[in-house]
């Protein structure tokens, strides 16, 4: 049974038989359906929408990013980490103060995300690689109008830019701050080197980006600009292919990618949280608090243990195991509590969302970090880096301590839901730095526990906990729930700017009629394609 929300409902669920794609700008979604309507699979959509994105929202993914993803496809779920390493030559000695900045070259790593589009297409894709890239080619060519929330973003990036007046920062502006160029709704921006960088992408299967021409270019810029990025790191590279990590609740399942991601933070907190635990009704404050106190514990072990694996051991079964969930319940009382870790800081990322008529699902995750990333912007290619470093301890103790050829702790994680019985139900995900644990809590006890459909577990009022007892509110929780979080010793603000609660995505098939039903973020310029 579908819940009557106690919110005023903004969007209703988009429905269709022969595909589905779901993001946060209109114009990737289409190049998805595009490649829907031309043969592609689920894949095949994910991948072009992916580099589309990187045109049409640059302002929180690119090129010079990493991502991440889970396919369900053949009757099982795959998970990929497409996700880069610190270069060879970044070590804490490298930082000037101790300190990992959040500009220029130092919080720059190796980008993964055009191999994952590659390694992507290589298990699962049916068209031709190039075919997928084309919409994308297109956009960046030809020019594309700016959606609202993007232009908005757009300018706030350039105001920083220009307040921050670095040197790093001078091919940026010449990309994406041009002569003329006023980032507003409807405004045009073009990038011709954005298209021959996609197009050489498209002719070599993404190796010219880490072995060819434009690993050159980039190796290049890096040892006349001092940047430790080299061609030898981007040659280096590879994603990997694991196993996706779950915990059940209630009667279906959770899925998120293993560490170095934070996904665990959303399964540690559910289990924690306990869907007995919960009231009936969604706007109990009760619950509210409960589910705050359980993400802080979730929070807890990701910022304890969440580091590379391939460098540090984590023990996911035990930090989801019983043990750990009923240490951590010790820690919940009916009075707000400080979790004694380090508070969150914040990001930009695109998600998406995509299936087929044939069962196959995709939820797909890149990102630059934090905005437009680093800064640094390679000439001649529109390639903007991430800044994905910045996420590296800089405790040599601590499992997520910055070292060479570790990948740091990651903020973008996918997720997927299924039902106990390991079928699918499909792909979710809500993008926006430390925000993204803490939506997929918020999602799933909506969606699972109260019977909300895609759109109104997406657009139901959200909470986020910043640090110690601090939680920010949307204004739309209403002054009665707002004041009962306080009573309990909350520190709450309210926030009137809805942006900082993330922006999200769902897909769910019928498991009877194979009907895709679909949700897209209010908060942004979502939008799904349907056929």
């Amino acid at each position: 049974m579908t819940h009557s929300p106690e919110f005023p409902v903004v969007r209703r669920p988009a429905y269709a038989r022969r595909g589905m794609v779901a993001t946060s700008q209109p114009l990737a979604a289409q190049a998805g359906l595009s490649i829907l309507q031309a043969g592609g699979n689920a894949v095949d959509a994910a991948i072009a929408t992916a580099a589309a994105l990187t045109v049409v929202e640059p302002t929180s993914n690119g090129i010079g990013g990493d991502a991440f993803a889970l396919v369900w496809a053949s009757g099982e779920l795959h998970g990929l980490n497409a996700s880069g390493a610190a270069p060879a030559g970044l070590h804490l000695g490298a930082l000037p103060g101790g300190e990992m900045p959040k500009h220029g070259w130092l919080p720059v790593t190796v980008p993964g995300a055009v191999r994952g589009w590659a390694d992507l297409h290589g298990r699962f894709g049916r068209l031709d690689f190039a075919q997928l890239l084309a919409p994308a080619i297109r956009y960046a060519r030809e020019g594309f109008p700016l959606s609202p929330v993007l232009a908005v973003n757009w300018a706030r990036a350039t105001r920083s830019y220009r307040a921050l007046n670095l040197p790093v920062f001078e091919e940026w502006f010449r990309t994406f701050a041009p002569e003329g160029f006023v980032p507003r709704p409807g405004a045009l921006w073009r990038s011709e080197a954005h298209a021959r960088t996609l197009e050489l992408i498209a002719q070599t299967g993404g190796a010219a980006f880490y072995e060819g021409e434009l690993a050159g270019q980039i190796d290049a810029h890096a040892g006349a600009s001092g940047g430790l990025l080299r061609g030898s790191d981007l040659a280096a590279h590879r994603s990997e292919w694991v196993t996706p990590i779950h915990t059940d609740w209630l009667d279906h399942r959770v899925y998120e990618i293993p560490p170095n991601g934070q996904g665990i933070a959303a399964l540690v907190a559910l289990n924690v949280l306990g869907a007995e635990r919960l009231p009936e009704r969604r706007d109990d404050p009760a619950g509210l608090h409960l589910q705050i106190e359980a993400m802080k514990r979730g929070f807890h072990d990701a910022h304890s243990y969440v580091a590379d694996p391939r460098h540090v051991p984590v023990d996911v079964a035990g930090l989801l195991g019983a043990a750990n969930t009923e240490r951590h319940r010790a820690h919940l009382g009916d009075e707000a509590h400080d979790p004694a870790t380090r508070a969150p800081s914040t990001g930009g990322t695109v998600y998406l969302a995509a299936a087929d008529d044939e069962g196959g699902m995709v939820s797909m995750i890149q990102s630059n970090y934090m905005g437009f990333g680093s800064g640094v912007v390679v000439p001649g290619t529109g390639i903007g880096l991430h800044n994905r470093g910045h996420n590296f301890h800089t405790d040599p103790a601590h499992p997520n301590a910055l070292a060479p050829g570790k990948r740091p702790y990651h903020t973008i994680i996918p997720g997927f839901l299924g039902r106990a019985d390991g079928t699918p139900v499909g792909p979710f995900g809500v993008m926006g730095g430390f925000m993204q644990p803490q939506g997929h809590l918020q999602v799933v006890v909506n969606t699972v526990r109260y019977g909300m459909n895609p759109q109104q577990a997406l657009d139901a009022p959200r909470w986020q906990w910043l640090q110690g007892r601090t939680v920010e509110v949307e204004h739309g929780l209403g002054e009665q729930l707002t004041r009962a979080l306080a009573s309990r010793g909350h520190d709450v603000r309210v926030q009137l700017d809805s942006g900082a609660f993330g922006r999200g995505q769902m897909i769910r098939r019928d498991p009877e009629t194979g009907v895709l039903e679909g949700g897209t973020e209010s908060r942004t310029d979502g939008h799904i394609a349907l056929w």
